[in-house]
């Protein structure tokens, strides 16, 4: 199954994070936790204080170590927007047209902030809808919205329909792969 990078760091939305998370680890895929610093400090969410253990630093990994980038919505997002090594890595993902998978105000702050959302379809929370637009992309007031390689969701409600959605982007990214692996051996 899928390796998937979480990028995350404090102040994360506990239910943004866990429900997506128990539904990736439940049809066998690999969470690695991505933070601001190196691997083994605790990072808290910011109602239940749910903790998380990064596991490997942002500056050391690459999006060829991942097939998909899961970023969970809450202040984490705009806490990560503030360093360039997490801003580059979520461009870099974007670009490499690997699953990108982002609930709340994951899409708009981490996205807008890397430049890669022009000409994108884009949920996100209510308050950040016309940052959506001014980055040049069409803010959709939708559960999830699947565009390209981007899965985005607005709020906690949505979790239900952008765990369904996170699966099937995940499921036909590997059929993808897998494809490709054999048109290879050919």
């Amino acid at each position: 199954m899928s390796r998937i990078a979480v990028l995350i760091t404090d102040m994360f939305e506990d239910v943004e994070y866990t429900e997506p998370a128990e539904a990736f680890r439940e049809t066998g895929h690999d969470l690695v936790h991505v933070g601001l610093s190196a691997g083994g400090e605790t990072v808290h969410g910011k109602a239940d204080q749910t903790p998380v253990t990064i596991d490997r630093s942002v500056s050391d990994v690459s999006p060829d170590d991942f097939d998909a980038l899961f970023i969970p919505g809450g202040y984490s997002p705009d806490k990560l927007r503030a360093h360039e090594a997490p801003v580059e890595f979520v461009r870099r993902f974007v670009e490499s047209a690997k699953p990108v998978l982002s609930i709340c105000h994951a899409p708009p702050q981490l996205m807008i902030t890397a430049q890669v959302l022009r000409g994108r379809k884009i949920a996100g929370w209510k308050s950040v809808a016309q940052d959506i637009r001014n980055a040049g992309a069409e803010y959709v007031d939708r559960e999830v919205v699947v565009d390209g390689n981007i899965v985005s969701s607005r709020q906690p409600d949505d979790i239900p329909a952008f765990i369904r959605a996170s699966l099937a982007k995940l499921e036909e990214a590997s059929g993808q792969e897998a494809r490709a692996a054999a048109a290879g051996q050919r």
